[in-house]
């Protein structure tokens, strides 16, 4: 029973964290939490929720989805948040932060319509092998831009370039 108690202070202790800079968070029957941030109107919101095996997974769900990871602890989870909701932050300074959630809420859902596509009708090795061209030049544009332009956050290291 400590250990439950013990958890659950450590996990209060999260959610005082998080508020403090500038969460609303909703418990959904203490195993599933929705952290909601509004940063000047810009809308961000986070979902978590502890597994059976006492692991958290994470995931942003707006503006666009995106898998956080699995986390060990409630610290991780919070310290996941922050650089993300940091990195949001000094993102929306740029003339062409809109601009950038245009195109990522664009390859969303073009990867939701490539999986309707795939699941729903027998799509010709003719038109997957087009879709996969240009998907490794949007790629190769990405890792292109990547080294030519200037870094602007160093808090963490990108997950994927």
């Amino acid at each position: 029973m400590a250990f439950v108690s013990t958890r659950q202070i450590r996990h209060e202790l999260c959610i005082k964290q998080l508020r403090e800079i500038g969460a609303e968070v909703m418990s959904v029957q203490g195993v599933m939490f929705f952290v909601r941030f509004d940063l000047e109107g810009f809308k961000i919101v986070y979902l978590y929720r502890i597994n059976t095996y006492n692991d958290y997974y994470l995931e942003r769900i707006k503006p666009y989805p995106s898998p956080g990871g699995t986390f060990k602890t409630e610290e991780q989870v919070v310290d996941m948040i922050n650089i993300d909701v940091e990195q949001f932050r000094n993102a929306m300074n740029s003339k062409n932060f809109d601009l950038f959630i245009q195109i990522i809420t664009k390859l969303c859902n073009a990867v939701r319509k490539f999986e309707d596509l795939f699941l729903y009708y027998n799509v010709s090795r003719e038109e997957l092998e087009s879709i996969k061209k240009e998907v490794d030049n949007i790629e190769e544009v990405i890792d292109y831009a990547a080294k030519h332009d200037k870094r602007v956050y160093y808090k963490k290291e990108p997950d994927t370039l």
